[in-house]
Parts: C-alpha cells; sequence; structure tokens
C-alpha cells in the first residue's frame, strides 16, 4: 500500500475541517491503516466517519485489501502534539521529563515550551510549620518524555 497517497488522502481530508490534526498515521506491513486525528474543540465521530470514508474512496479494495481505523486519541494516552497542548490549557497535566517530573495546571504554550503552576506546602523560612508557595515550571517540548492530562473527578 502506497503510504504516501494514503497520507495526502488523510491531509486532503483534513484540510476540510481547518480545527481537526492528524496525531498518528501508521500503515502495517499488513495494509492496516490506523489513523489518529484530534481538533482543537474535540474530534466528533461523523468527522472520523467522513475521513475513514474519504480513503475508502480513494482506494480500490479489489486491487489493495486493506483495514481501516480511524479514531480520536484516549484521554489516557499522552499528548504528541503542540495542538494538544493549546488544547489542554489549564487542565492538569502529569509532565515526565529527563530529569524531573512535575504535576500542575498548564498556564502557557508556545512554540518552544509550556508552562506548568501548582501549589506547593515547604517548611516555613524561620520558625516551625509549612507554608503554601505557588511553584512554576518552564519546560521545553525537547525536554518532555511524557505528558498526560490528569483526570480528576
Amino acid at each position: 500500500m502506497d503510504q504516501t497517497k494514503v497520507k495526502n488522502v488523510v491531509n486532503e481530508a483534513l484540510s476540510l475541517n481547518e480545527s481537526l490534526y492528524l496525531i498518528d498515521f501508521v500503515v502495517s506491513e499488513n495494509n492496516k491503516i490506523h489513523i489518529t486525528v484530534d481538533g482543537d474543540n474535540g474530534a466528533p465521530l461523523s468527522e472520523c466517519i467522513r475521513i475513514s470514508r474519504s480513503i475508502n474512496d480513494n482506494f480500490d479494495r479489489e486491487e489493495e485489501d486493506f483495514s481501516l481505523e480511524v479514531s480520536t486519541p484516549d484521554i489516557s494516552h499522552p499528548l504528541k502534539v503542540k495542538r494538544q497542548y493549546l488544547k489542554n490549557i489549564n487542565r492538569i497535566l502529569k509532565v515526565k521529563t529527563s530529569i524531573e517530573d512535575f504535576e500542575g495546571t498548564l498556564v502557557e504554550v508556545d512554540e518552544e515550551k509550556i508552562v506548568l503552576n501548582w501549589k506547593a506546602r515547604e517548611p516555613k523560612p524561620i520558625g516551625k510549620g509549612k507554608v503554601t508557595v505557588s511553584k512554576a515550571a518552564t519546560i521545553a517540548y525537547k525536554d518532555i518524555i511524557e505528558a498526560k492530562v490528569k483526570i480528576v473527578f
């Protein structure tokens, strides 16, 4: 199966809705196509169906058999694309880096980095007891090993 042709069809289908973007694209050796898409405001089932139909309409199963799955990312999967970070501003993220792990509210996103804020209890500088302090971490995308949205009930 020609991966380039499949990817071109997917990109063409995505271009019809500017709020959608590609998260993952895999064509396995046995012609299993798996596409993961997301949107700035989520990706409804109708859009997954539209993308799937677009691929089916552009390829002949008689000529080359394939299986196709178009889905949206699961909440338990890590963020992969910068646009996903934008979508999750003001949500709590768990971010792993090679040096340290962070958990805080995503407050800022740009082309190079993200910024997390959180509160922590620390010993008072003078005397006994603890005091609540605000903390922040600026993390470059290149330093992020994994970032997941924390589910809070």
